[in-house]
């Protein structure tokens, strides 16, 4: 929102320079992105007069002019403007002047052997207008020659560019901030009043207003004015609309658009004789306001012919589609040069009725950026009637009849209860002429009496008032910590007291954050890519649907990450990347017991080649990642994290192997599961061979690493002694599984024992039926001596007898 500060300064009386106010406003609030001083587009340049013009005599397109300034003597100036004729006045750059927006200092030179002491500008010269045919010629007469021409051109302002917050609707017109400025500054308002509009003779327009929906649309006026008279707008009027980035088209139109800016109540203005073309019948107009229907069109105003769908909001000449109400007008209906006679609009759309027609039309307009914010709703009628008014001036139309449909709720008894214990509470201690203190009561009725708040005491109660609030704050003002909020902005957040609570403790990362970041790092250190992907899916096999999604395509959300990073591990692979060997910490949503539970996940995925780049070594062939290298990879994770996790057969999830999967489990606890991608789905995706996946539920994790010597390790010393290592080789029944064999090994060996490692598995001849022959090796250390057989052996031996006793093996070594 563009503010001229002239303007704003004929709305409220305020003395502060630009920079001061820019400063107050964006302490306040309404923060102030720039300040634009358009004084210094034309610093140094006068009114001139061209006396005399002449055809210079070395060139066909220059001319020699005499211009009085002011001074003694009239200055020479060659001008190439095929416009510059004698007689009239013009602005004039003088020797010295420096124009910012040409990056041009006026200096004395000779134009073709001419000395030339100036320059004639045109408005493109003082960055008014891109273009400019010629230069500018005043239309007014008898001006003060040598006089700043910055008044005349409109460059004797300053344009602060706010950006107001979506809160507050009202600062997005100059009565709103120059309310705003009022109650920061206690300067006076000096706000327009518009006469009442009066009628010619009796209402006898055969007009109707209907409104199908009152909850959309809940005010309408219709007010028919004829005899206009379409010309351009007043150079104040023109001006104004420049400077706030608004095109001037004609009068009328501009009229509209000022009081979008002054009010910020949008209004539009249809041509009455092509209503009523459109309408095919002349005796009766009936204005209604109604839902669009399916095949139904419109051309706007912008060229485009748009395919309506039911969220858009018409306005409609008995029944005709006319205008996209609250965001922009038809083409077929605009007022144009031939108009006589128009149909002025100013009406109450509702918010998110305005935002979805605006959408779905990808159209934003100035209009449907306030209607979708929040109108005034008390102050539609002054905005219309300043618009009749200007347009009876400007344009010498006659209003002749208006029609209204009113749905407006009364709010004029609803009331918000203020403490003044609880504003204390809030807002803690002020500084005032040097103590300490609290605001003082008088100070919250001064500042609220500011805003436009009518304050009435509850009587009985230790300082509580009943606050209502004006109708132009009433969208942004509802509950009582509103109205602490603004006494906090216009007291002064500077004024209040800096310190710190009582009881403080110094921050930190949370437990669950540092454990996550913990869990990130360690999979990142076994080559596993970190993924990010959204949690909204589509629907298809949904368990929770969103009931107002963005888009339809993704209207769920997930259940489980693995099946994602399926998809993206396939589109990586097509993209010519090749396998994705990545993970991801996210969340998932259930829904459990008719409730949606949600909580943490990680899942990842494995494939490929490990040693690419050792190609050259196999003839260029991959070396697929096996089950036990991937296993492998995941068990280093559970390594480098400090816990056990057991592995157990499983064939539960269709998405894997059933002979290649395994759940994992932690300390009695399912932890998630891991294994081999299906060969049906791995067709289906088109993934490479042996891909492996795994998800784990995070919560789980957690407990375990949650632990403070987990999350805080301690160093140990590595053992300065050679390790003792004994084979043992043994048969052992199929379904004996070897994790199971190792934790036995573990339990029995104690402290001394300190590695386990399977090196052969062999099944086939010379092997007893339903056996398998293994061989581990095991390896005894100590960290104070070097271990001999006589501390070795009788270890050794308890493992062989505990792998006896418990598994019934058949020992070989």
């Amino acid at each position: 929102m563009k503010i001229s500060v002239n303007w704003l300064r004929e709305l409220v009386n305020v003395t502060l320079t630009p920079e001061a106010l820019a400063d107050l406003l964006t302490i306040a609030g309404l923060e102030v992105d720039e300040i634009e001083d358009r004084r210094q587009w034309a610093d140094g340049v006068v009114i001139g007069k061209i006396i005399d013009r002449q055809p210079h005599p070395n060139a066909d397109k220059l001319s020699v002019c005499q211009v009085d300034i002011g001074e003694e003597n009239p200055s020479t100036i060659v001008c190439g403007a095929p416009n510059a004729k004698a007689d009239i006045y013009v602005p004039v750059a003088t020797l010295g002047t420096y124009l910012p927006k040409i990056d041009l200092k006026i200096k004395s030179a000779k134009l073709r052997g001419v000395k030339s002491q100036g320059m004639i500008c045109s408005l493109a010269e003082v960055g008014l207008t891109k273009e400019s045919a010629g230069i500018h010629i005043f239309e007014e007469d008898n001006l003060e020659l040598g006089a700043d021409a910055r008044p005349y051109l409109g460059l004797d302002d300053v344009i602060l560019d706010i950006t107001p917050t979506a809160n507050r609707a009202d600062a997005m017109s100059m009565i709103g901030v120059a309310r705003e400025v009022a109650a920061l500054t206690g300067g006076k308002l000096n706000l327009p009043q518009p006469p009442h509009t009066s009628f010619s003779g009796e209402q006898t327009y055969p007009l109707t207003v209907e409104v199908s929906d009152g909850n959309a649309c809940p005010t309408y006026i219709g007010t028919v004015i004829e005899g206009v008279k379409i010309a351009p707008s007043p150079d104040w009027l023109q001006q104004r609309l420049e400077v706030a980035g608004v095109r001037p088209i004609n009068n009328v139109v501009d009229i509209t658009n000022l009081v979008l800016l002054e009010w910020g109540q949008p209004l539009h203005a249809f041509d009455l004789q092509k209503l009523e073309t459109v309408a095919r019948n002349k005796d009766h107009l009936i204005v209604g306001v109604r839902f669009a229907q399916e095949k139904e069109t419109l051309k706007t105003l912008d060229g485009q012919a748009r395919k309506l769908n039911p969220v858009n909001l018409l306005i409609t000449a008995n029944d005709q589609p006319v205008a996209l109400a609250g965001v922009m007008g038809g083409e077929e209906t605009e007022v144009a040069d031939g108009t006589t006679n128009i149909l002025l609009e100013a009406a109450l759309f509702e918010q998110v009725t305005i935002r979805r027609s605006s959408r779905s039309q990808s159209l934003r307009s100035e209009a449907s950026a306030r209607y979708e914010r929040g109108i005034n709703y008390s102050e539609l009628e002054l905005a219309c009637q300043r618009a009749i008014a200007l347009i009876t001036e400007l344009a010498g139309g006659t209003p002749v009849t208006q029609q209204i449909s009113d749905h407006r709720p009364d709010r004029s008894a609803e009331s918000i209860e203020l403490r003044l214990d609880r504003i204390h509470h809030v807002l803690g201690p002020v500084e005032k002429d040097g103590q300490t203190t609290n605001i003082a009561a008088v100070d919250v009725e001064r500042i609220l009496s500011d805003l436009g708040c009518r304050l009435t005491p509850i009587a009985g109660e230790n300082t509580v008032w009943s606050v209502t609030v004006p109708s132009y704050r009433y969208r942004d003002l509802e509950r009582e910590i509103d109205l602490i909020e603004e006494v906090a902005r216009l007291y002064g957040y500077d004024r209040f007291c800096d310190e710190l609570p009582d009881k403080t403790e110094a921050g930190g990362l949370s437990l669950e954050y540092q454990t996550q970041r913990r869990v990130r790092e360690v999979f990142r250190g076994v080559g596993l890519t970190e993924l990010v992907q959204y949690s909204l899916v589509k629907p298809e096999k949904a368990d929770i649907v969103i009931s107002n999604p963005l888009f339809a395509e993704y209207s769920a959300l997930r259940t489980n990450l693995l099946d994602g990073i399926i998809d993206a591990f396939a589109y990586n692979q097509s993209q010519g990347n090749g396998a994705l060997n990545g993970f991801e910490i996210g969340r998932i949503f259930r829904r459990i017991n008719g409730e949606i539970a949600e909580w943490d996940n990680i899942a990842g995925i494995m494939g490929g080649d490990l040693l690419p780049q050792g190609r050259w070594t196999r003839s260029g062939k991959a070396d697929p990642m096996t089950w036990y290298e991937a296993k492998g990879i995941l068990e280093s994770v559970f390594e480098r994290l400090g816990i056990s996790v057991e592995y157990q057969p499983d064939s539960q999830d269709e998405r894997l192997h059933p002979g290649r999967t395994a759940s994992l489990w932690l300390y009695g606890e399912r932890l998630g599961m891991f294994g081999q991608i299906h060969p049906q789905l791995r067709q289906e995706k088109d993934l490479i061979n042996e891909v492996y996946g795994f998800e784990l539920d995070f919560r789980c994790l957690s407990k375990v690493l949650n632990q403070e010597n987990l999350l805080n390790p301690h160093f140990e010393l590595y053992s300065t002694y050679p390790a003792v290592e004994r084979d043992l080789a043994f048969f052992a029944a199929l379904d004996i599984s070897v994790a199971d064999l190792t934790k036995t090994m573990n339990k029995a060996g104690g402290k001394l024992l300190t590695a386990v490692e399977l090196f052969d598995d062999y099944q086939g001849k010379n092997v007893p039926d339903g056996q398998r022959s293994l061989a581990f090796s095991l390896a005894y250390r100590s960290g104070d001596r070097t271990l001999t057989d006589e501390d070795v052996e009788p270890v050794h031996d308890q493992i062989r007898q505990m792998l006896v006793k418990e598994f019934d093996v058949t020992l070989r070594s």
